[in-house]
């Protein structure tokens, strides 16, 4: 009989301690699982934009205004009588002329000089750009002297609708007087008038300061 009732609770028993590893073994299961889940979503998850970026991407929120743009021409400085002016560029140097616009007697404007540096090797050292109104004479051509000097007398070279333009090539020794110089004068022929002369005053003061900032053409 004792035999018997051993065998009984022994096989009572043995269920029960199946059943207890299942149970484990099923929660262990249950709780990795629950892990990796849990990796997973935190690893694949990654931040999205707020609404706040996305609106934004869309909107701009300007620029100062009174920056010059990619391209345009703006007055970096000004020495005495002349301007620098420059024009705008995306990355690296930017080309520079010196600037300067004449009036006659009355204070109209008349006529506008833009003077570069010119590379080495040649006769001129330096060139210039004068333009003046359509209703100049052009066989008349345009005379140019510096401080009462000796006179020189250029052609022009074309017209558009903005004006008639001479280009002038300056030596060496012309760009001195430049330099050292006071005032140059630079005389017209109206073609209505051809008996009478326009004579515009072109100031020297602050030509060094502004010379030695140009920029070398490159044609």
């Amino acid at each position: 009989m004792r035999t018997s009732l051993i065998a009984l609770s022994v096989a009572l028993l043995m269920p029960l301690g199946v059943m207890a590893q299942s149970t484990d073994t099923t929660t262990e299961e249950t709780t990795t699982e629950d892990t990796t889940t849990e990796g997973t979503t935190t690893e694949g998850t990654t931040d999205a934009p707020s609404v706040g970026d996305a609106i934004e991407d869309q909107l701009s929120l300007g620029e100062d205004a009174s920056l010059p743009q990619i391209g345009q021409t703006y007055t970096a400085e000004t020495n005495d009588a002349w301007d620098l002016r420059c024009i705008k560029a995306e990355e690296g140097e930017e080309p520079c002329q010196m600037y300067q616009l004449m009036s006659d007697d009355e204070g109209t404007p008349v006529a506008e000089i833009s003077i570069f540096r010119l590379p080495e090797g040649g006769r001129a050292v330096a060139g210039a750009t004068i333009i003046v109104p359509l209703e100049t004479s052009l066989p008349q051509q345009l005379t140019m002297e510096v401080d009462g000097g000796q006179a020189r007398r250029y052609p022009f070279a074309f017209c558009n609708q903005i004006g008639c333009y001479s280009r002038v090539g300056l030596v060496a020794e012309e760009l001195a007087q430049f330099r050292r110089g006071s005032n140059a004068k630079l005389t017209i022929v109206p073609a209505l008038a051809p008996d009478q002369k326009v004579e515009l005053n072109m100031s020297l003061k602050g030509f060094t300061a502004s010379f030695d900032k140009t920029s070398i053409a490159q044609f």
